[in-house]
């Protein structure tokens, strides 16, 4: 009797306690509630049309008119070649993506960060984010004019002695991704070391000092005291990154790829929008989105779970 009534005031007191706290932020609760009424509303109450990968949606008919077909048409899209292409693509591109932009990002902001001429680091940093503002139509055209063949590209190379004529970059199948990733580091990478520069502001000083008491040179206080206090940043923004990998879009495919390149260039995206809504396919256009959510989903998980075995704590 005396477990069961001490049982019962505990439960009392952290009710108690709640309502507290709940007294306590009312003013901040208050002013949150519109954002989660917001999120909800533009969030998760269009996650009901999820219901037209079960259905052959009909525009014209109500809900309860649809037919059910179950999960046809996800059978259908794992079992089209079309669809494992994309895909291939898709997670190709993704990870040569993830991998060089987190590089370029890290080095980019680690050589800003070892700069001791300041007017020329703000000067640096500030033309190396002006491409993130760029449009990806203007970037394309900058890119397909450079690779052309009477472009800078042929010319460098051929001056060089590396060609004897001009390559038709844009025709090679087997480079398209590579241009893309390219085109793409060279957007963010400015962008992207912002982050890092902030988490290394906030490293404390004192430890280089005594780095450089013990004769640490550069390089050493970049491997032991740069990089580990950045660690949890990276591994947040990595755990980002690999959750949207699937969400990739399709502009930049789109703008640089054409008719030759294009088992190299449809992504997931660019599949559902001819396959999907191009044909007028709404319930299978919805069943590619629902996939391609599920993988980003799994994705996240995975890459939450390795943090969390890395030492770095659960991350969400």
């Amino acid at each position: 009797m005396v477990d069961l009534a001490s049982e019962s005031d505990i439960v009392f007191k952290k009710k108690k306690n709640i309502w507290k706290q709940i007294k306590k932020q009312k003013v901040l609760l208050i002013m949150i509630l519109p954002i989660v009424v917001w999120l909800i509303i533009f969030g998760y109450v269009p996650l009901l049309g999820w219901t037209m990968a079960f259905q052959n949606f009909q525009p014209q008919h109500g809900f309860f008119q649809q037919e059910w077909v179950g999960l046809t048409h996800f059978t259908n899209l794992l079992q089209n070649s079309m669809f494992h292409q994309a895909l291939r693509n898709t997670l190709g591109m993704g990870i040569l993506g993830l991998v060089f932009n987190f590089l370029a990002s890290i080095s980019f902001a680690v050589l800003l960060n070892e700069l001791r001429f300041l007017k020329f680091k703000r000067v640096v940093q500030t033309i190396s984010y002006l491409p993130h503002f760029v449009s990806w139509v203007i970037v394309g055209n900058l890119v397909i004019t450079m690779l052309a063949p009477d472009g800078a590209m042929n010319g460098l190379l051929m001056w060089l002695g590396i060609f004897d004529e001009p390559l038709h970059f844009m025709a090679q199948s087997n480079m398209f991704w590579g241009i893309v990733t390219a085109s793409d580091v060279w957007k963010s990478t400015g962008w992207g070391a912002i982050i890092y520069l902030a988490a290394m502001a906030g490293i404390d000083p004192g430890l280089y000092e005594a780095a450089q008491m013990d004769g640490a040179n550069r390089f050493q206080k970049i491997k032991h005291i740069t990089l580990p206090g950045i660690r949890p940043t990276i591994m947040v923004l990595l755990i980002m990154s690999i959750g949207n990998l699937i969400n990739i879009g399709f502009e930049r495919q789109m703008i640089l790829g054409n008719n030759i390149v294009a088992s190299q260039a449809r992504v997931i995206e660019w599949y559902a929008l001819d396959y999907g809504i191009g044909l007028f396919r709404f319930s299978y256009g919805t069943a590619v989105g629902m996939f391609r959510s599920a993988v980003s989903i799994v994705l996240l998980l995975l890459a939450n779970g390795a943090a969390r075995k890395m030492g770095e704590g659960r991350i969400i």
